[in-house]
Protein backbone atom coordinates (compact mmCIF):
# COMPACT_ATOMS: atom_id res chain seq x y z
CA UNK A 1 0.00 0.00 0.00
CA UNK A 2 2.91 2.28 1.05
CA UNK A 3 4.56 2.03 -2.84
CA UNK A 4 1.07 2.51 -4.41
CA UNK A 5 1.17 5.72 -2.50
CA UNK A 6 4.40 6.67 -3.29
CA UNK A 7 3.24 5.77 -7.09
CA UNK A 8 0.46 7.97 -7.06
CA UNK A 9 2.05 10.81 -5.58
CA UNK A 10 4.99 10.49 -8.12
CA UNK A 11 2.10 10.32 -11.38
CA UNK A 12 0.71 13.41 -9.80
CA UNK A 13 4.03 15.09 -9.68
CA UNK A 14 5.04 14.48 -13.19
CA UNK A 15 1.34 15.56 -13.80
CA UNK A 16 1.83 18.47 -12.19
CA UNK A 17 5.21 19.31 -13.71
CA UNK A 18 3.49 18.64 -17.10
CA UNK A 19 0.37 21.35 -16.89
CA UNK A 20 2.90 23.82 -17.97
CA UNK A 21 6.31 23.55 -20.23
CA UNK A 22 9.07 26.00 -20.21
CA UNK A 23 11.13 24.99 -22.60
CA UNK A 24 14.41 25.13 -24.79
CA UNK A 25 15.14 23.46 -28.39
CA UNK A 26 18.49 22.65 -26.82
CA UNK A 27 19.71 20.68 -30.06
CA UNK A 28 23.31 22.23 -30.71
CA UNK A 29 23.83 22.26 -26.38
CA UNK A 30 25.70 18.80 -26.90
CA UNK A 31 27.87 19.74 -29.74
CA UNK A 32 28.88 23.09 -28.36
CA UNK A 33 30.03 21.18 -25.20
CA UNK A 34 31.54 18.51 -27.03
CA UNK A 35 33.34 21.05 -28.80
CA UNK A 36 34.91 22.93 -26.02
CA UNK A 37 32.35 25.38 -25.39
CA UNK A 38 31.80 26.45 -21.41
CA UNK A 39 28.55 28.39 -20.32
CA UNK A 40 28.99 30.35 -17.81
CA UNK A 41 27.12 32.26 -14.80
CA UNK A 42 28.27 34.55 -13.19
CA UNK A 43 31.70 33.54 -14.56
CA UNK A 44 31.71 30.21 -13.71
CA UNK A 45 31.59 27.27 -15.44
CA UNK A 46 28.98 24.91 -15.17
CA UNK A 47 27.12 22.22 -17.65
CA UNK A 48 24.50 23.76 -19.93
CA UNK A 49 21.50 21.56 -18.85
CA UNK A 50 22.21 22.59 -15.37
CA UNK A 51 21.84 26.57 -16.14
CA UNK A 52 18.61 26.10 -17.45
CA UNK A 53 17.26 23.36 -15.10
CA UNK A 54 18.63 25.75 -12.41
CA UNK A 55 16.42 28.52 -13.81
CA UNK A 56 13.04 26.65 -13.94
CA UNK A 57 13.47 25.16 -16.90
CA UNK A 58 11.34 21.69 -17.22
CA UNK A 59 11.42 20.67 -21.06
CA UNK A 60 13.93 20.10 -23.68
CA UNK A 61 13.19 20.21 -27.31
CA UNK A 62 15.21 17.81 -29.70
CA UNK A 63 15.53 17.76 -33.62
CA UNK A 64 15.96 14.37 -34.84
CA UNK A 65 17.36 14.40 -38.55
CA UNK A 66 17.06 11.11 -40.54
CA UNK A 67 20.92 10.96 -41.64
CA UNK A 68 22.51 14.05 -41.71
CA UNK A 69 26.10 14.63 -43.09
CA UNK A 70 26.30 18.27 -41.71
CA UNK A 71 25.50 18.56 -38.51
CA UNK A 72 25.07 16.25 -35.27
CA UNK A 73 21.33 15.65 -34.91
CA UNK A 74 21.31 12.35 -35.54
CA UNK A 75 19.47 9.33 -33.62
CA UNK A 76 22.37 8.58 -31.15
CA UNK A 77 23.02 12.07 -30.38
CA UNK A 78 20.05 12.78 -29.55
CA UNK A 79 19.55 9.84 -27.54
CA UNK A 80 22.43 10.74 -25.58
CA UNK A 81 20.96 14.10 -24.80
CA UNK A 82 17.81 13.20 -24.06
CA UNK A 83 19.30 10.63 -21.42
CA UNK A 84 21.46 14.01 -19.91
CA UNK A 85 18.26 15.94 -19.67
CA UNK A 86 15.55 13.27 -18.77
CA UNK A 87 18.75 12.57 -15.18
CA UNK A 88 18.36 16.14 -14.31
CA UNK A 89 14.49 16.13 -14.54
CA UNK A 90 13.73 17.55 -17.90
CA UNK A 91 10.70 16.29 -20.13
CA UNK A 92 11.11 16.05 -23.80
CA UNK A 93 9.89 16.87 -26.51
CA UNK A 94 11.31 15.14 -30.03
CA UNK A 95 10.85 17.25 -33.24
CA UNK A 96 11.01 14.74 -36.41
CA UNK A 97 12.23 16.91 -39.56
CA UNK A 98 11.86 13.53 -41.82
CA UNK A 99 14.85 14.96 -43.87
CA UNK A 100 18.57 15.04 -43.53
CA UNK A 101 19.24 18.44 -42.83
CA UNK A 102 16.33 21.61 -41.95
CA UNK A 103 13.04 21.40 -42.96
CA UNK A 104 10.93 24.40 -42.74
CA UNK A 105 8.14 26.75 -44.93
CA UNK A 106 10.81 27.01 -47.48
CA UNK A 107 12.09 23.79 -47.82
CA UNK A 108 11.53 20.39 -47.29
CA UNK A 109 13.84 17.91 -48.20
CA UNK A 110 13.64 14.32 -49.01
CA UNK A 111 16.01 12.44 -46.91
CA UNK A 112 18.41 10.85 -49.52
CA UNK A 113 17.67 6.94 -48.84
CA UNK A 114 14.14 7.54 -49.19
CA UNK A 115 14.97 9.72 -52.88
CA UNK A 116 12.76 7.88 -55.92
CA UNK A 117 10.22 5.93 -53.78
CA UNK A 118 6.88 6.02 -55.23
CA UNK A 119 4.10 7.78 -52.59
CA UNK A 120 3.16 4.51 -51.23
CA UNK A 121 6.67 3.21 -50.55
CA UNK A 122 7.68 6.75 -48.80
CA UNK A 123 4.76 5.86 -46.47
CA UNK A 124 5.68 3.06 -45.36
CA UNK A 125 9.37 4.59 -44.79
CA UNK A 126 7.83 7.54 -42.48
CA UNK A 127 5.72 4.47 -40.61
CA UNK A 128 8.53 2.09 -40.42
CA UNK A 129 11.37 4.90 -39.52
CA UNK A 130 9.22 6.80 -37.27
CA UNK A 131 8.24 3.19 -35.42
CA UNK A 132 11.98 2.41 -35.06
CA UNK A 133 13.48 5.51 -33.86
CA UNK A 134 10.89 5.96 -31.34
CA UNK A 135 11.52 2.35 -30.19
CA UNK A 136 14.86 3.45 -29.80
CA UNK A 137 14.18 5.81 -27.45
CA UNK A 138 11.78 3.81 -25.47
CA UNK A 139 14.40 1.45 -25.47
CA UNK A 140 17.02 3.94 -24.06
CA UNK A 141 14.60 4.75 -21.22
CA UNK A 142 13.69 7.81 -23.31
CA UNK A 143 10.52 7.66 -25.10
CA UNK A 144 9.99 11.12 -25.72
CA UNK A 145 6.63 12.99 -23.70
CA UNK A 146 5.36 14.89 -26.87
CA UNK A 147 6.56 14.03 -30.48
CA UNK A 148 5.97 16.39 -33.30
CA UNK A 149 5.48 14.86 -36.81
CA UNK A 150 7.44 17.31 -39.23
CA UNK A 151 8.87 21.04 -38.53
CA UNK A 152 7.06 24.00 -39.70
CA UNK A 153 4.89 22.27 -41.90
CA UNK A 154 2.33 25.09 -43.18
CA UNK A 155 4.08 24.53 -46.60
CA UNK A 156 3.78 20.04 -46.04
CA UNK A 157 6.59 18.53 -45.46
CA UNK A 158 8.34 15.71 -48.03
CA UNK A 159 8.18 17.94 -51.07
CA UNK A 160 7.43 17.85 -53.67
CA UNK A 161 5.38 14.91 -52.88
CA UNK A 162 3.43 16.12 -49.65
CA UNK A 163 3.95 19.87 -50.84
CA UNK A 164 0.84 22.51 -50.02
CA UNK A 165 -1.29 23.86 -50.99
CA UNK A 166 -1.44 21.17 -54.60
CA UNK A 167 -0.88 17.71 -52.18
CA UNK A 168 -3.40 17.30 -49.31
CA UNK A 169 -4.49 14.11 -49.48
CA UNK A 170 -0.30 12.90 -49.48
CA UNK A 171 0.42 15.31 -46.83
CA UNK A 172 -2.82 13.76 -44.69
CA UNK A 173 -1.10 9.96 -45.62
CA UNK A 174 2.25 11.36 -44.39
CA UNK A 175 1.03 12.47 -40.82
CA UNK A 176 -1.33 9.53 -40.21
CA UNK A 177 1.68 7.53 -40.75
CA UNK A 178 3.89 9.21 -38.96
CA UNK A 179 1.35 9.35 -36.00
CA UNK A 180 1.03 5.22 -36.26
CA UNK A 181 4.43 5.18 -35.99
CA UNK A 182 4.72 6.61 -32.82
CA UNK A 183 2.32 4.53 -31.33
CA UNK A 184 4.05 0.86 -32.70
CA UNK A 185 7.09 1.86 -31.16
CA UNK A 186 6.00 2.79 -27.90
CA UNK A 187 5.40 -0.52 -26.86
CA UNK A 188 3.30 -1.02 -23.74
CA UNK A 189 3.96 2.58 -22.31
CA UNK A 190 1.51 5.63 -23.13
CA UNK A 191 1.59 7.18 -26.40
CA UNK A 192 3.32 10.60 -26.34
CA UNK A 193 1.10 13.26 -26.80
CA UNK A 194 1.35 14.48 -30.46
CA UNK A 195 1.85 18.09 -31.99
CA UNK A 196 1.66 19.67 -35.55
CA UNK A 197 3.36 22.55 -35.52
CA UNK A 198 3.14 25.31 -38.23
CA UNK A 199 4.73 29.05 -38.25
CA UNK A 200 2.04 31.18 -38.00
CA UNK A 201 2.36 32.68 -34.45
CA UNK A 202 0.65 36.25 -35.27
CA UNK A 203 -1.96 34.92 -37.98
CA UNK A 204 -4.92 33.68 -37.06
CA UNK A 205 -6.44 33.83 -40.40
CA UNK A 206 -3.73 31.15 -42.28
CA UNK A 207 -3.93 29.11 -38.99
CA UNK A 208 -7.61 28.90 -39.33
CA UNK A 209 -7.29 27.73 -43.71
CA UNK A 210 -4.60 25.41 -42.28
CA UNK A 211 -6.27 23.30 -39.73
CA UNK A 212 -9.38 24.08 -41.42
CA UNK A 213 -8.29 21.67 -43.86
CA UNK A 214 -6.52 19.35 -41.94
CA UNK A 215 -9.45 18.75 -40.09
CA UNK A 216 -11.23 17.43 -43.13
CA UNK A 217 -8.61 14.26 -42.60
CA UNK A 218 -9.64 13.27 -39.37
CA UNK A 219 -5.90 13.25 -38.14
CA UNK A 220 -5.67 12.73 -34.84
CA UNK A 221 -3.23 14.66 -32.59
CA UNK A 222 -3.51 16.41 -29.87
CA UNK A 223 -1.57 19.70 -29.98
CA UNK A 224 -0.93 22.78 -32.00
CA UNK A 225 2.24 24.06 -32.05
CA UNK A 226 3.58 27.40 -33.59
CA UNK A 227 6.30 29.30 -34.06
CA UNK A 228 6.34 33.06 -33.28
CA UNK A 229 9.62 35.37 -34.21
CA UNK A 230 7.90 38.99 -34.19
CA UNK A 231 9.83 40.44 -37.33
CA UNK A 232 8.29 37.33 -39.56
CA UNK A 233 5.05 36.76 -37.24
CA UNK A 234 3.68 39.82 -36.08
CA UNK A 235 3.18 41.42 -32.87
CA UNK A 236 2.23 40.52 -29.21
CA UNK A 237 -1.02 41.56 -29.82
CA UNK A 238 -1.29 39.29 -33.25
CA UNK A 239 -0.08 36.84 -31.42
CA UNK A 240 -2.76 37.30 -28.55
CA UNK A 241 -5.57 37.08 -30.84
CA UNK A 242 -4.46 34.00 -32.43
CA UNK A 243 -4.37 31.75 -29.87
CA UNK A 244 -7.60 33.09 -27.83
CA UNK A 245 -9.26 32.53 -31.70
CA UNK A 246 -7.44 28.96 -32.00
CA UNK A 247 -8.72 27.56 -28.73
CA UNK A 248 -12.04 28.84 -29.30
CA UNK A 249 -12.20 27.39 -32.46
CA UNK A 250 -10.50 24.02 -32.27
CA UNK A 251 -10.29 23.46 -28.60
CA UNK A 252 -7.12 21.99 -28.71
CA UNK A 253 -3.66 22.49 -26.56
CA UNK A 254 -1.49 25.27 -27.91
CA UNK A 255 2.01 25.74 -27.71
CA UNK A 256 4.68 28.76 -28.94
CA UNK A 257 7.29 26.17 -29.62
CA UNK A 258 9.86 28.64 -31.24
CA UNK A 259 10.18 31.63 -30.04
CA UNK A 260 13.71 33.73 -30.05
CA UNK A 261 14.84 37.43 -30.00
CA UNK A 262 18.01 39.39 -30.19
CA UNK A 263 20.39 40.76 -27.28
CA UNK A 264 22.28 42.13 -29.46
CA UNK A 265 21.24 44.61 -32.41
CA UNK A 266 20.26 42.23 -35.26
CA UNK A 267 16.64 42.17 -37.11
CA UNK A 268 15.80 45.83 -36.14
CA UNK A 269 18.69 47.67 -37.59
CA UNK A 270 16.31 49.81 -40.02
CA UNK A 271 12.68 49.70 -38.31
CA UNK A 272 11.60 49.77 -34.93
CA UNK A 273 11.79 47.31 -32.50
CA UNK A 274 8.91 45.88 -30.28
CA UNK A 275 11.47 45.21 -27.82
CA UNK A 276 15.18 46.92 -27.62
CA UNK A 277 17.63 44.53 -28.83
CA UNK A 278 19.48 44.78 -25.57
CA UNK A 279 20.16 41.98 -22.78
CA UNK A 280 17.05 43.40 -21.31
CA UNK A 281 15.04 43.64 -24.30
CA UNK A 282 15.17 40.27 -24.79
CA UNK A 283 14.63 39.56 -21.49
CA UNK A 284 11.21 41.60 -21.95
CA UNK A 285 10.15 39.81 -24.93
CA UNK A 286 10.03 36.28 -22.77
CA UNK A 287 8.50 37.48 -20.49
CA UNK A 288 5.81 39.19 -22.74
CA UNK A 289 5.47 36.17 -24.96
CA UNK A 290 5.24 33.51 -21.41
CA UNK A 291 2.34 35.96 -20.27
CA UNK A 292 0.93 36.27 -23.27
CA UNK A 293 0.68 32.12 -23.54
CA UNK A 294 -0.35 31.77 -20.06
CA UNK A 295 -3.17 34.33 -20.42
CA UNK A 296 -4.48 32.14 -23.15
CA UNK A 297 -8.33 30.82 -22.41
CA UNK A 298 -9.12 27.73 -20.38
CA UNK A 299 -5.49 27.41 -19.42
CA UNK A 300 -5.02 25.77 -23.10
CA UNK A 301 -1.87 28.09 -23.25
CA UNK A 302 0.65 25.04 -21.95
CA UNK A 303 4.34 26.65 -22.70
CA UNK A 304 6.76 28.00 -24.51
CA UNK A 305 10.15 26.85 -25.82
CA UNK A 306 13.22 29.15 -26.51
CA UNK A 307 14.91 28.21 -30.17
CA UNK A 308 18.30 27.37 -29.96
CA UNK A 309 19.73 29.44 -26.20
CA UNK A 310 22.49 27.30 -26.50
CA UNK A 311 24.29 27.76 -28.99
CA UNK A 312 27.58 29.10 -27.62
CA UNK A 313 29.03 31.83 -26.09
CA UNK A 314 29.08 34.65 -29.47
CA UNK A 315 27.28 32.89 -31.83
CA UNK A 316 24.23 34.69 -32.98
CA UNK A 317 22.58 37.44 -31.11
CA UNK A 318 19.31 35.06 -30.05
CA UNK A 319 21.18 32.82 -27.65
CA UNK A 320 21.34 33.07 -23.86
CA UNK A 321 25.05 33.84 -23.52
CA UNK A 322 26.99 36.55 -24.42
CA UNK A 323 30.54 36.63 -26.12
CA UNK A 324 31.93 35.08 -23.09
CA UNK A 325 29.68 32.28 -22.52
CA UNK A 326 27.84 34.14 -19.52
CA UNK A 327 24.35 33.58 -19.24
CA UNK A 328 22.19 36.61 -19.92
CA UNK A 329 18.94 38.05 -17.98
CA UNK A 330 16.63 36.42 -19.79
CA UNK A 331 17.62 33.01 -18.09
CA UNK A 332 15.31 34.34 -14.81
CA UNK A 333 12.10 34.94 -16.55
CA UNK A 334 11.16 31.42 -14.84
CA UNK A 335 12.51 32.41 -11.29
CA UNK A 336 9.54 33.82 -9.89
CA UNK A 337 7.34 30.49 -11.02
CA UNK A 338 9.51 27.99 -10.17
CA UNK A 339 11.31 29.49 -6.79
CA UNK A 340 9.61 29.27 -3.43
Amino acid sequence: MKRFLVLLAAAASAAQAADYAMGADLSFLKQAEDRGTVFKEDNAGKPGLEIFRNHGYNWIRLRLFHTPTQLPNNLEYTIALAQAARKLGFQFLLDYHYSDTWADPAKQFIPKAWEGMSHAQMVDAVFTYTRDTTAAFREAGVLPDMVQIGNEITNGMLWPDAKLPQYWDNFADFLKAGIAGVEAGKGSLPRPRIMIHIDKGGNWAATKAFFDRLATYHVQFDVIGQSYYPWWHGSINDLRENLIHTIREYHKDVIVVEAAYNWTPGNYRNKPAPFPETPEGQKEFWEEVNRTVQAAPDGRGIGVFWWEPAVGGGRGGRGFFDKDGNVLPVITVFDKFTRH
